[in-house]
């Protein structure tokens, strides 16, 4: 299985310190696919942006189908995060 270096909670500033803040708001924890993408702040920021939009925006699909798509689609692509 690859290694990547993450950057934790206690060690993380500027924008990596702000998303991992919201991740503790959004979830109490900090998810490994959001760690996962700890060493390029930025595009975790952009995901974090893109996440909330899908799965909070407005839209035609409740939030609870929303989430049953993103964990159907999870396991379908065996992933276990």
């Amino acid at each position: 299985m690859p290694y990547i270096d993450l950057v934790w909670p206690d060690d993380a500033d500027g924008v990596l310190a702000r998303e991992y803040d919201a991740a503790l708001r959004r979830a109490g924890r900090v998810w490994n696919i959001v760690a996962i993408q700890s060493r390029t702040p930025e595009a975790l920021k952009a995901s974090m942006r893109m996440y909330v939009t899908l799965m909070h925006g407005p839209g035609p699909l409740t939030r609870s189908v929303r989430e049953m798509l993103a964990v159907v689609t999870s396991q379908t692509n065996d992933c276990h995060y």
